[in-house]
């Protein structure tokens, strides 16, 4: 759907389709040694950039609220500019709430009230909630599922992060896991489910509509996407045959799968993929 020149810090890391068919892009950068950028793909293919950061800090989760406001994700060493940033329409990017530097913010979601945004913390074992009306950031649940594993070559815990039917769900990268944490009446966290610990180099995900649990997760390392069934069933329905280069993010909209190749491996494919979802495939195989 979209190529991208990876030599210039064109790294897709996390993508948020909007309600006018655009599409905002998370451009890491870091891995090619550029700085990050934000950008937004209008349907006739131009490109615009949002935001960006300084060399070395990354741009990672992005998303939208229903006024239009665009949030994202700073992870920078800088104190002045980790953490999470707001652009509302018209205006310029500010930083809505400070993060910890020694943390890697990731994956975010906005509950449906639009209140909270949730963010993964990669390196803290934490997820972040921070109010959408401004005010501190608070660790809304720190947990050992959601910890690192500081054998692993890539030693990221808590990745990807989606509000969904009342739950809080998230990856862990490094224990190959997906994680259900219901949000309880007073807004802390309940009880962590484990949907499944079999889906090896999990990063971000999404799920096939609002109403169901199905999810689509990107699986970085092994050049992979894979359907995660509400039973914990993984199956594998793309892999590198199919172009897929270091996929760090999934959307759907439309009936349609949208994938974020990172091309961090030589010959560095950094691109944007799309394809139809066969809908009636899926539900045979979640009989099955």
């Amino acid at each position: 759907m979209a190529k991208f020149d990876y030599a210039a810090g064109e790294i897709p890391e996390n993508i948020t389709i909007n309600p006018d068919r655009s599409i905002t892009l998370s451009m890491i950068g870091a891995a090619a040694k550029k700085a990050p950028k934000l950008v937004r793909i209008s349907t006739s293919g131009r490109r615009t950039v949002l935001a960006t950061s300084e060399l070395g800090d990354g741009i990672t989760g992005n998303i939208r609220g229903k006024d239009g406001t665009v949030y994202y994700n700073v992870w920078s060493s800088s104190a002045e500019r980790s953490g999470v940033w707001k652009i509302a329409p018209g205006k310029a990017p500010e930083r809505l709430a400070a993060l910890p530097t020694d943390g890697l913010p990731n994956g975010m979601a906005l509950d449906p009230n639009g209140r909270t945004i949730y963010v993964a913390d990669s390196l803290k074992s934490t997820i972040w909630a921070v109010p959408v009306a401004g005010g501190e950031a608070k660790a809304w649940l720190t947990d050992a599922a959601l910890a690192p594993v500081s054998t692993e070559a890539v030693p990221f815990g808590a990745n990807g992060l989606r509000f969904h039917k009342g739950a809080v769900w998230v990856s862990n990268l490094a224990k190959d896991s997906l994680l259900r944490v219901p949000v309880a009446a007073h807004g802390e966290a309940g009880r962590i489910h484990v949907v499944t610990k079999n889906i090896d180099g999990v990063d971000d995900f999404s799920f096939l509509n609002a109403h169901s649990d199905v999810v689509f997760a990107a699986q970085n390392a092994p050049d992979k996407v894979s359907v995660i069934y509400p039973d914990g069933k993984v199956k594998t329905v793309l892999t590198h045959a199919d172009g897929l280069a270091s996929p760090s993010a999934t959307a759907v909209s439309d009936g349609w799968l949208y994938v974020t190749d990172g091309g961090l491996n030589a010959p560095h494919n950094s691109q944007l993929q799309r394809g139809k979802i066969d809908t009636e495939a899926l539900c045979s195989s979640d009989k099955a």
